[in-house]
């Protein structure tokens, strides 16, 4: 299938689904602006520059937020996007979350000094299943301050966690 043809049927799939669930609004979603909502991404462990580079053309093309890519691969879509409007995102912790939160926060500053837009950090599951809220709480707000004014958001891994879980995760990303 053609990016064109993929895009056209996800967009509608997400209305479709958006609208079944009466979270949307039809005049002011439709197909011309979800586009903007997706954030393109390539975080496969072989990923190459070529295929980031293709990422990065197809976000211009299709008026993507973001391209969410591995750090490493910062620096090379902040110059493949500059002046386009598209964002460039990173993911921090990335796959399981188990780095050190000065880890994650040194990784934070990095990517945003390299160029990202948004930050999109994994939690450490197994603080969530060891009841550690207050640290998971902690790290999120280290890494907020390390974000500044950019964009974060908590990836909690839902297909690892129960219900319970995560309601409880709910709770604290919005504290």
């Amino acid at each position: 299938m053609e990016m064109e043809q993929l895009v056209s049927k996800i967009t509608a799939e997400i209305l479709r689904t958006m609208q079944n669930q009466g979270s949307v609004n039809t005049p002011s979603v439709n197909t011309g602006n979800v586009a903007g909502m997706i954030d393109h991404t390539l975080l496969k462990q072989n990923a190459s520059e070529e295929q980031i580079v293709k990422l990065c053309r197809e976000a211009k093309e299709y008026h993507f937020c973001s391209v969410c890519v591995n750090p490493c691969y910062v620096p090379l879509c902040y110059e493949e996007l500059r002046g386009s409007g598209v964002k460039v995102c990173t993911v921090i912790g990335f796959p399981n979350g188990y780095s050190t939160t000065a880890t994650k926060v040194f990784e934070t500053r990095d990517a945003i000094y390299n160029g990202a837009d948004e930050i999109d950090m994994v939690i450490n599951i197994g603080d969530l299943k060891d009841g550690s809220y207050d640290a998971i709480l902690n790290e999120i707000k280290a890494i907020k301050l390390a974000c500044d004014t950019k964009i974060l958001k908590v990836i909690i891994e839902t297909c690892m966690l129960s219900k319970e879980e995560k309601i409880k995760m709910c709770e604290i990303v919005t504290k």
